[in-house]
């Protein structure tokens, strides 16, 4: 009788029960689902409401701006002038998209292959300098060659002067990115490696047929880091580009709101009648036409993004 009225005890006490082929949550269970999806939906909320402000001051012409602010709800005033400055020159901008995508694809792909074949390497125990290596990659992080020898490196030397690879080499390759692929295929486990070896795959084949295959959500892991890297990337086109059909699009729209400031500058300093230039709004479109483009990525590798970054972040 005492074993009976455990048993029920027990059921009674589990957070879920089981009724036939359906599933029925406990009260308390349903009651901290429901905390954890307001507060997930309170956060995206606020994460969401800087760039719903951005849009709606891209809309608003500039002087009702300086007077009234950024509103929060669209007014009756619209505007596309900002809008049209930043397209006046639709050639140009569709140049600097396109050397942006095609910059962002190529640095991703060499970025991802680089960082998981030097992740796997050094994630095999076989390798018996992987610890070496590790501390070597790992102390290039504390310092660096500094600005004036690595400019005169690219530009004297490996003649990267309006040259794409200097837009992609400098950010290739990332010690935290490895790092992290190094932590997730240090949880594959080695019996695959093993067995496939025993079949007589090579090692650059056992990576290829079956450590990518199983790193799914790292690739998109990484991938995503590295696309948010180079597609917001304008200091090496500052450095290195001087031909405006190379341009990043990041930089393009700064030289353009860098020459819209400097001429309302001039114009105030020497009492010149100037037409006022949206400097805000401008701003704010810049924005949007920047981030539209990549901020489509995410909802793609938004599941592998999510259980990469778990499974890379715990040690089996």
């Amino acid at each position: 009788m005492r074993c009976i009225k455990g048993g029920v005890s027990m059921r009674k006490s589990r957070n879920i029960v089981r009724t036939g082929k359906k599933v029925r949550l406990g009260a308390d269970v349903i009651s901290v689902n429901i905390l954890a999806y307001v507060v997930v939906g309170a956060f995206a909320i606020v994460c969401l409401v800087p760039f719903y402000l951005i849009i709606v001051a891209s809309f608003t012409p500039e002087t009702s701006l300086i007077k009234n602010g950024y509103p929060i709800f669209p007014t009756g005033e619209f505007s596309l002038e900002s809008y049209g400055l930043c397209l006046k020159n639709p050639v140009q901008i569709l140049w600097a998209y396109g050397t942006t995508m095609g910059v962002t694809l190529a640095g991703t792909c060499l970025a991802v292959i680089m960082s998981t074949m030097t992740g796997y390497v050094l994630s095999r125990k076989d390798f018996p300098w992987r610890n070496k290596f590790a501390f070597f990659f790992f102390f290039t992080t504390l310092f660096s060659g500094g600005l004036v020898p690595t400019y005169m490196l690219c530009i004297r030397y490996l003649h990267f002067k309006n040259n794409y690879l200097a837009l992609i080499l400098p950010m290739m390759f990332s010690v935290w990115n490895m790092i992290i692929a190094k932590s997730f295929m240090a949880g594959i486990p080695d019996s695959i490696s093993e067995s496939a070896k025993m079949d007589g795959a090579s090692d650059f084949l056992i990576y290829v047929r079956l450590i990518l295959p199983l790193s799914k959500p790292l690739i998109a892991t990484l991938g995503l880091f590295s696309a948010l890297a180079y597609w917001n990337d304008w200091y090496n086109s500052m450095l290195y580009i001087t031909d405006e059909e190379k341009f990043m699009l990041q930089y393009y729209l700064q030289r353009m709101l860098g020459s819209a400031e400097a001429m309302r500058l001039v114009a105030e300093k020497s009492g010149m009648p100037i037409t006022t230039v949206p400097l805000e709004s401008m701003k704010m479109a810049m924005t949007v036409i920047a981030t539209g483009p990549i901020v489509l990525l995410y909802p793609f590798v938004q599941r592998y993004f999510v259980k990469g970054m778990t499974i890379g972040a715990v040690k089996g």
